[in-house]
C-alpha cells in the first residue's frame, strides 16, 4: 500500500467500536454497585489493549481505544467542561432507520457559568491507549467539536447571566478547546480527530429548521461554526494532525439527517483549517461526490466513508473501487483515503452487527486501500 507520512491514512476508521461482551457486563456490574470503579477500569484496560492488537493485526496504522471508557461519544466530553451543568432532564431524539424510528434518551446539560478549561479531558485515557499501541502505530483520539456543546440545546441552554452576549460564548468556547488540544499535544497525541454531527446535519433543511427554532439561525450555522473550530486551532502544536469526522447520526444503526453535502461544502472545504475529513458516504442519504470539487489541491485529505458501520452485510470490493474512481474524479486520488462511515458503536449499547462483523468491514477496508494505492 501506498503509505503516507503520516494520519490520515489509506486505510483508516472513525473510532468507536462494539464493546466485548467482558465490558458490558463489567459496566452493567459497576453500575449495580457489584465491582468498584477500580475493578471496572481494569477491565477497560484489557479491553482497550486487545482491541488495539486487533486493529494492528487487521492492518490498521491508526488505533483507538475503541471509545470502551464512554457511554456517548460526545456528552462524556462535554460534562467535564468547566460551566457545564449536568441536568436531570432527558434529551430525546428520534432517529430513523429501514424498519421505522428509533428513540434515543441523552442526558441534557446547561451553560451555567463561563466556559473555562479544569483538566485534560480524556488525558489518563489517551495516556494509556498510547502505552498499549503496537510498535508502528499511531494511537489516535476522539473528541466532540466545539459545535456540539452548542448544538444540542443552542441559545436556550445558555444561561443569560453566564453569556447575555454569544460572542462571548464562543470565543471562551474556542479557547478551552485550544487549551485541551495543547494539553493532549504535550502528552504526546499527534493525531487528534474531532467528531462533529452539526456540519452534516445542517445539509438537511429540517435541521436548520430545528437551529432556528432554538434561536440560532440554521442557514448560515455552519459558518459560525467552522469559524470557532478554526479559532480553537489557531494555535495548536506544530507536528499535530487534526481531522474532522461529520456524519448524519448513529445509534443503534439508525440516523437522523439525510442530504448531501452542498449547502456546507464550499465553506467546509475551503476555509476549515483541518488537515482532512471523514465523510459519511455509504448510501444514498450522504449525497453525491459533487461537492469534493471544493475541496483545495494540496496536502488536505478526504477519507471517503464508503463501508457502513450500521448493517452486517459486507460491501463489494469492486463496488467501493468503483466508488473511489467516482470521487477521484472531482479529487486527485493521493489525497483520498477509505474508511467506514461511522464508528460501529456511538453510544456503548451499539450497532445492529457483531464484533466479527465488524471485523470483517474493517479488513475490508484495509484490503481496499492496499490494492487501489498499490
Amino acid at each position: 500500500m501506498s503509505d503516507l507520512s503520516g494520519p490520515p491514512f489509506r486505510a483508516d476508521h472513525v473510532g468507536s467500536l462494539l464493546r466485548p461482551a467482558a465490558l458490558l457486563r463489567a459496566r452493567a456490574d459497576h453500575q449495580a454497585g457489584r465491582i468498584s470503579a477500580a475493578e471496572l477500569r481494569g477491565v477497560e484496560d484489557q479491553a482497550i489493549r486487545d482491541s488495539a492488537e486487533m486493529q494492528r493485526d487487521i492492518g490498521l496504522q491508526g488505533v483507538t481505544d475503541g471509545e470502551f471508557r464512554r457511554g456517548s461519544w460526545h456528552m462524556d466530553f462535554l460534562y467535564q467542561i468547566g460551566g457545564v451543568t449536568k441536568t436531570d432532564q432527558t434529551l430525546r431524539l428520534p432517529f430513523r432507520n429501514e424498519s421505522g424510528s428509533v428513540e434515543a434518551a441523552l442526558g441534557a446539560f446547561r451553560i451555567s457559568g463561563k466556559l473555562t478549561f479544569e483538566r485534560t479531558i480524556f488525558g489518563d485515557d489517551f495516556a494509556y491507549l498510547k502505552s498499549v499501541a503496537p510498535a508502528g502505530t499511531t494511537a489516535k483520539l476522539t473528541i466532540p467539536s466545539p459545535s456540539m456543546l452548542h448544538y444540542r440545546g443552542g441559545r436556550a441552554a445558555i444561561d443569560r447571566p453566564a453569556y447575555a452576549d454569544m460572542e462571548e460564548f464562543w470565543r471562551d468556547l474556542a479557547a478551552v478547546y485550544a487549551a485541551e488540544i495543547r494539553r493532549l499535544h504535550a502528552l504526546g497525541c499527534t493525531y487528534l480527530q474531532l467528531d462533529d454531527t452539526s456540519l452534516a446535519y445542517l445539509n438537511d433543511p429540517a435541521q436548520r429548521a430545528f437551529v432556528t427554532s432554538i434561536g440560532g439561525d440554521g442557514d448560515t450555522q455552519h459558518l459560525t461554526n467552522i469559524k470557532v473550530i478554526n479559532a480553537a486551532l489557531a494555535g495548536r502544536p506544530p507536528g499535530m494532525t487534526i481531522t474532522i469526522h461529520m456524519c448524519r447520526g448513529n445509534y443503534r444503526s439508525s440516523w437522523m439527517a439525510e442530504g448531501g453535502y452542498d449547502h456546507v461544502a464550499e465553506a467546509l472545504f475551503g476555509e476549515l483549517a483541518v488537515d482532512g475529513f471523514f465523510l459519511e458516504y455509504d448510501d444514498a442519504r450522504s449525497g453525491g461526490f459533487e461537492p469534493l470539487r471544493f475541496v483545495p489541491r494540496g496536502p488536505k485529505r478526504v477519507v471517503l466513508g464508503l463501508v457502513t458501520s450500521k448493517r452486517a452485510a459486507l460491501e463489494h470490493k469492486d463496488d467501493l473501487k468503483r466508488r473511489i474512481d467516482e470521487a477521484a474524479q472531482k479529487v486527485p486520488l493521493e489525497q483520498l483515503c477509505v474508511s467506514p462511515q461511522c464508528g460501529f458503536s456511538s453510544t456503548v449499547e451499539g450497532n445492529a452487527l457483531s464484533i466479527g462483523e465488524q471485523n470483517a468491514k474493517l479488513r475490508l477496508v484495509v484490503e481496499t486501500a492496499r490494492e487501489v494505492w498499490a
